[in-house]
């Protein structure tokens, strides 16, 4: 009933949600787009719209799957800068990724995992000169050179 009345509270309630939802959209870089339906975006925006709906409830915790699938090299470059920006708010973040350029500039401590058992933990140097993370994924020789000269 009070919902329909619209009393000075729920307008106050209202207007908070509508201001957090603005400045979680203005976060991810979709500032403009509070109009837009989900479903007219690029599959890029899209993305960053899952990111602002997580993070418009104020999480201690945020975990992203594969955040960077689909997206292009400019959009997964924002999107590390985007992570960087909410872990330095405070807000832990795990991400599982594929995308070894993503995973070894956005995070600060990496796990590896091959079929599903611990590989080796460490910071992006340690990950990247880590004897097995260097058999399972990369192999060995020249590949590895030029892989981790792109890193």
């Amino acid at each position: 009933m009070q919902a329909l009345l619209r009393n000075p509270r729920q307008r106050r309630e209202e207007d908070y949600i509508l201001q957090n939802s603005r400045r979680a959209l203005k976060t991810v870089g979709l500032e403009g787009y509070e109009s837009q339906l989900a479903a007219s975006l690029a599959y890029g925006h899209r993305r960053l719209l899952e990111i602002a709906r997580a993070i418009v409830s104020s999480p201690k915790l945020l975990l992203l799957d594969e955040p960077a699938a689909g997206l292009n090299i400019r959009e997964a470059a924002n999107l590390v800068q985007l992570i960087q920006q909410i872990s330095a708010r405070g807000i832990t973040v795990i991400l599982v990724e594929h995308h070894i350029d993503v995973v070894m500039t956005a995070c600060q401590r990496i796990t590896v995992l091959n079929y599903g058992r611990l590989l080796a933990e460490g910071s992006p140097e340690e990950i990247r000169n880590h004897p097995d993370v260097i058999e399972a994924y990369l192999g060995r020789g020249d590949i590895h050179a030029q892989v981790m000269a792109n890193a």
